[in-house]
């Protein structure tokens, strides 16, 4: 009995490492909107220091403040215990991805909406980058972290039980990456309205640019503003960021 089960546990770890590594349909997709010659100097790990480090702009009341958010700073940000409680201490990005911190606070008098879906960065190159969202970064750990270094752990806890061997079959089910996921859900810029008064901030991601380029470009696209009685935006700002690239 015991070996049968045994046999039945090593079938499912294997067809979990065969399927370890896969990738998901999201990372199939080009990293810019740019030239194919472009593509493969897109989304490596490159090691950027950008400057100036912190910007800020006002617009129409609209103050928005936007800082590189380096490894560094975001192993420190992310180990605040009182804002990320039991998640503390784990970084949720990758060297693959390039990350701004904004704030936006709405000084004037009437609502603002903002969108960060629309914001781009773009790079001297000719190359566009779209937001990455939270599906594309957890899709990217699961990638990275496949399923048999999962599996290995799952055996070395099986232990002899009633019906032979036991397996923590918890394990599997709780194997998906739900801190990271919790920790972008919780620490990203979420769309919506900020009404006067408001102050709203979070972090932003892009795959890392060409790692050629030697200026980037953010661009904090459509956020509407001027609402009249029918609710409809009658101005939308746009706030550009360049920063300069300096690879060590």
């Amino acid at each position: 009995m015991r070996h049968a089960l045994l046999g039945v546990i090593v079938a499912v770890l294997m067809a979990g490492c065969a399927r370890g590594g896969r990738r998901s349909s999201l990372l199939l997709e080009r990293y810019a909107r740019g030239q194919l010659a472009e593509a493969a100097l897109a989304g490596g790990v490159v090691d950027w220091r950008l400057k100036p480090v912190t910007q800020a702009q006002e617009q129409k009341g609209v103050e928005v403040n936007v800082a590189y958010a380096s490894q560094e700073y975001l192993r420190k940000f992310f180990s605040d215990k009182s804002v990320f409680k039991e998640f503390a201490g784990q970084d949720p990005y990758f060297p693959e991805n390039l990350i701004f911190y904004v704030k936006i606070a709405n000084k004037s008098a009437k609502k603002i909406r903002i969108s960060p879906a629309e914001f781009l960065l773009v790079d001297d190159r000719g190359n566009q980058y779209a937001l990455l969202n939270v599906d594309y970064v957890t899709a990217y750990a699961e990638f990275k972290a496949p399923f048999s270094t999962m599996t290995r752990g799952v055996v070395e806890e099986a232990r002899p039980g009633y019906f032979g061997l036991s397996l923590p079959v918890g394990k599997l089910v709780a194997a998906r990456p739900q801190g990271r996921f919790a920790l972008i859900q919780q620490s990203s810029l979420q769309s919506g309205y900020l009404h006067p008064g408001v102050v709203h901030d979070g972090l932003v991601a892009f795959w890392n640019p060409n790692r050629l380029a030697k200026k980037v470009r953010l661009l904090l696209t459509n956020i509407k503003t001027d609402y009249d009685a029918s609710d409809f935006p009658q101005t939308a700002l746009e706030f550009l960021f360049t920063f300069e690239t300096v690879t060590p």
